[in-house]
């Protein structure tokens, strides 16, 4: 037996003696997960490196503060294992200092902003808001805890357009934390139209322009939108949590690589960079005293044991041949596009430039939640995202995001990609929506299994984790 399938088998025989059902739960999960075309943006498989790293005692240790200033004894270890995914981190984006401490994106993104917050505004202290939880605030109390930091501003992508509900949606605490105001897409394109973006930045003069995205299947040019914020005085974030792999992996240079031109980026380190759950920020000397700070400001005791799996994967990262598979990413992206168009399948902004796809169902009569429950039935795991001027909201939706990254991990081709866009097809093309519900509908059982079975043998030749025999 190889070290992986013992170093898995002994860790689920061990985890049987207290609780056989989250056992068996794991080891199901690798079963479903070898069986069904993973089709989530967000989603990708770790190695078992990055996945052993976070099974041990480092879990044990606290460790608020920063490297060589904890505010426990006995983090020598825990010291080294960031360290040593600092450097990785920094080696890997070519970025002046990381930050791996961020338990997720959102994480990540609120240490970012406190950071911006604290190096660019005089904030006063309120004392009656020292013992107030964020969810007990209502709204003039929001309102007045904005006014205490001067009502600053924040432009950032809109929902529906492909932005993440961290970049000023207003239930999240960034859209409560900020005066916030949205930037979309050109409704005739479906991309993002940077005069239109200049024109509300000058107008609306935001202490923070916020770039990245989590469904846009477009390319975004940073050195543009590094220009409007200087033009209008603005700190520029990017949030490359979604696209991380393809700027490490060299696909997103120049104008297109966030690295040299926002003043901080923030990212998580699973999706398409392939870690472990997590979040990180990079930035330049100018931030990263506040930035340390997001340990007691946002954060609590870091995870080791996740920084542990976070150095392995940005070294992992760093090898020649994760150039390679980011290449494939979009490869793979494009040609399922591709497939789908020449289907008749309308995509929004006509094609992909990265690792995701945004198929409009509408034009079938689905709402998102429909199509998404039909696809899943049938074997294909996807997610269901608002679409431009979405008339079904951010929960029904119109839309489905699909992106390449997992199917990539696992070694499927562009010719693997267009049986997928046909499968695809043939599920949304023979769905109808139950009358009077934008939830249920109506698909052949019969058809569901043909397709659910011709996912299972299109994978049959792309093994997943194929060293690891759970027995």
């Amino acid at each position: 037996m190889n070290a992986e399938s013992s170093a898995f088998r002994s860790a689920l025989e061990v985890v049987r003696t207290i609780e056989p059902r989250i056992a068996d739960a794991i080891a199901k999960e690798l079963t479903d997960q070898r069986e069904s075309l993973k089709l989530i943006a967000s989603e990708n498989y770790a190695s078992p490196a990055v996945l052993l790293a976070m099974g041990n005692w480092l879990s044990d240790k606290y460790a608020e503060g920063t490297i060589g200033r904890r505010f426990y004894a006995g983090c020598q270890n825990v010291d080294t294992v960031e360290s040593v995914a600092t450097e990785h981190a920094r080696e890997l984006f070519g970025a002046q200092y990381a930050y791996v401490q961020p338990h997720s994106g959102i994480d990540a993104n609120l240490v970012a902003y406190w950071a911006i917050l604290a190096d660019r505004v005089e904030v006063p202290y309120l004392k009656k808001f020292e013992k107030r939880q964020v969810n007990d605030l209502n709204d003039a109390e929001w309102a007045e805890l904005r006014a205490a930091f001067g009502n600053q501003r924040m432009l950032g992508m809109s929902l529906d357009a492909g932005g993440h509900l961290t970049h000023g949606f207003r239930p999240n605490i960034s859209g409560k934390m900020f005066d916030q105001r949205s930037y979309g897409v050109d409704p005739a394109t479906g991309q993002i139209d940077y005069d239109a973006l200049r024109a509300t930045a000058k107008e609306f003069k935001p202490l923070v322009i916020v770039g990245g995205y989590s469904a846009y299947p477009r390319k975004v040019n940073f050195r543009t939108m590094r220009e409007i914020a200087d033009e209008v005085g603005a700190t520029f974030m990017v949030d490359m949590a979604h696209f991380a792999g393809l700027v490490a992996g060299k696909v997103f240079t120049g104008d297109f690589d966030p690295i040299p031109h926002a003043h901080i980026v923030t990212t998580t380190t699973h999706k398409s960079l392939r870690g472990p759950r997590g979040g990180a920020v990079l930035c330049g000397p100018e931030l990263s005293d506040q930035v340390d700070r997001g340990c007691p400001m946002v954060l609590g005791g870091p995870l080791a044991h996740v920084m542990a799996a976070k150095a392995i994967a940005f070294a992992e990262a760093r090898q020649p041949s994760f150039a390679t598979y980011a290449q494939q990413i979009v490869a793979n992206s494009q040609a399922l596009a591709e497939g789908l168009a020449r289907r008749g399948v309308q995509l929004v902004s006509g094609g992909t430039d990265n690792h995701l796809v945004l198929i409009d169902v509408h034009p079938f009569g689905l709402t998102g939640r429909q199509a998404e429950q039909a696809l899943l039935d049938s074997g294909i795991v996807t997610n269901r995202n608002a679409i431009p001027q979405d008339p079904n909201g951010a929960w029904y939706t119109s839309g489905i995001r699909v992106g390449t990254p997992a199917l990539t991990s696992r070694g499927l081709g562009t010719t693997e990609m267009d049986q997928i866009a046909e499968l695809i097809h043939t599920v949304l093309a023979q769905t109808t929506p139950a009358e009077g519900s934008k939830a249920k509908y109506t698909l052949d059982p019969a058809l569901s299994d043909r397709v659910s079975k011709q996912a299972t043998e299109l994978l049959a030749d792309y093994p997943l984790y194929p060293s690891v025999d759970l027995g």
